[in-house]
C-alpha cells in the first residue's frame, strides 16, 4: 500500500520499494496530465511540472508489475466466483441487487490506469456481463479522481513495432463491448485514458467538480483509446479539435452543455444518483434494453438509411420476446408489467 507522508511544506507519496513522489505544497493539488501512474511510474513532465520523482528506491526481488514490471503494479486476482482484485472494488447495489458496481481503488495514484486494473476492470464487467440477476452496471472512482490517465511507465519505452504487433491498449475496449448498459459517474478528474474510458460508457453522469480533458499532446503524442473518435461525435468538431490540440481541460457544466455528459450532480450524491438510473433500467427487460442499445449505438457507426434499417428489424424482433407482449398487455390492463427477460 503507498504510504502518505506531511512535512512543513511538502507532501510524498510512495508505494513500498517505489518511487517517491513529492509535492511542492500540501494546499496546491497537482496540475494533472494524461497519465498519472504513482506506482512504479514516471507521470511528471513537463505538462505537470509540480510532481517530480524525488527518491528512487529498489523494489523487493522477485515483484512483477502490469506490463512485465517489477513494482506494486502486479497482478493479484484469482480468477472465478469469489474473485478478489487489487485495484478495483465490486459489489450489488440496488433494492433488487440488479445493478453491478464497479468502484476504481487506486486513491493515491487517483486511479491511474495500469495494466492491471484494465485487467481486472474487464473480468469484473465478464461477471456482471454472465450475471442473470444484473441489468446495468454502474462505474466509478473517487472523489478526487475518476481515472487520472494511463500509465506513462508501461508505455514510455514502447516502439512502433511493439505498439503494432502487441496490439497495445487494445483490451481497453472491452468496456464499449459490454452489451449491458453501463453507466459512468464521474468525480474529480477524467483525463487522458480516464476520459477516454468514461466516452466507453453508454451515460455519463458528473460531479460538480468533474473535469475532462485529452491532454495527451503535452506528452509529444495523441489519444490512442478512443479519444479523438467519441469526443468528435459527443461535442463536435470545433471543441474537440481545441481539447485535443491544446490539452485544455472542461468543467462538468461545459461538458454537460457540450453534450458529453447527460446530468451533473453534487458530488455527494452522484454515485446515488447513477444507481437510481441503472436500477430503473434495470428493471425493464434485459434482453429489450440490450435490443435498445445496440440500435443507439449503431447510431454512431451507420448512415441514417442503414440506421433506420436495422432499427426496424430490432424492434420487429420485440415482438419475439415475451417481455413485449407482457409490457403492451400491462398497459392495456393499467398494470406494472412483470417483465420475465424473455
Amino acid at each position: 500500500m503507498a504510504v502518505e507522508s506531511r512535512a512543513a511544506g511538502a507532501l510524498t507519496t510512495s508505494c513500498p520499494g517505489r518511487i517517491l513522489y513529492s509535492f511542492p505544497s500540501p494546499q496546491r493539488p497537482p496540475r494533472l496530465s494524461a497519465s498519472t501512474h504513482v506506482c512504479n511510474s514516471q507521470p511528471w513532465s513537463p505538462a505537470w511540472p509540480e510532481l517530480r520523482p524525488a527518491a528512487v528506491a529498489v523494489g523487493p526481488p522477485g515483484t512483477l508489475g502490469a506490463g512485465g514490471q517489477s513494482g506494486c503494479c502486479r497482478e493479484q486476482v484469482t480468477p472465478g466466483e469469489g474473485t478478489s482484485f487489487q485495484y478495483i472494488i465490486t459489489e450489488k447495489k440496488g433494492q433488487s441487487n440488479n445493478v453491478g458496481l464497479i468502484r476504481l481503488n487506486r486513491p493515491k495514484a487517483l486511479n491511474a490506469l495500469c495494466n492491471g486494473l484494465i485487467t481486472e476492470l474487464n473480468q469484473a464487467l465478464e461477471a456482471f456481463e454472465g450475471d442473470p440477476a444484473v441489468g446495468a452496471i454502474v462505474l466509478t472512482g473517487g472523489e478526487k479522481a475518476f481515472a487520472a490517465g494511463a500509465d506513462i511507465k508501461e508505455m514510455q519505452n514502447q516502439t512502433f513495432q511493439d505498439c503494432y504487433s502487441g496490439k497495445f491498449l487494445s483490451h481497453w475496449d472491452r468496456l464499449a463491448h459490454t452489451r449491458k448498459p453501463v453507466i459512468a459517474a464521474v468525480n474529480g478528474y477524467a483525463l487522458g485514458g480516464g476520459c477516454e474510458l468514461a466516452m466507453m460508457c453508454d451515460i455519463i453522469y458528473a460531479g460538480e467538480k468533474a473535469q475532462f480533458g485529452q491532454p495527451e499532446i503535452l506528452l509529444g503524442t495523441i489519444p490512442g483509446a478512443g479519444g479523438t473518435q467519441r469526443l468528435t461525435r459527443a461535442v463536435g468538431k470545433s471543441l474537440a479539435m481545441e481539447m485535443v490540440l491544446t490539452g485544455d481541460r472542461i468543467s462538468a457544466q461545459e461538458a454537460k452543455q457540450a453534450g458529453l455528459v447527460s446530468k451533473v450532480f453534487p458530488v455527494e450524491t452522484l454515485v446515488e444518483e447513477a444507481i437510481a438510473c441503472a436500477e430503473k433500467i434495470a428493471n425493464n427487460s434485459k434482453i429489450v434494453v440490450a435490443m435498445a442499445k445496440e440500435s443507439v449505438s449503431a447510431a454512431f457507426e451507420m448512415t441514417l438509411t442503414e440506421g433506420n434499417k436495422l432499427e426496424k428489424k430490432l424492434f420487429y424482433s420485440t415482438f419475439a420476446t415475451n417481455d413485449r407482449k407482457e409490457g403492451m398487455t400491462a398497459f392495456v390492463e393499467k398494470r406494472k408489467a412483470n417483465f420475465k427477460d424473455q
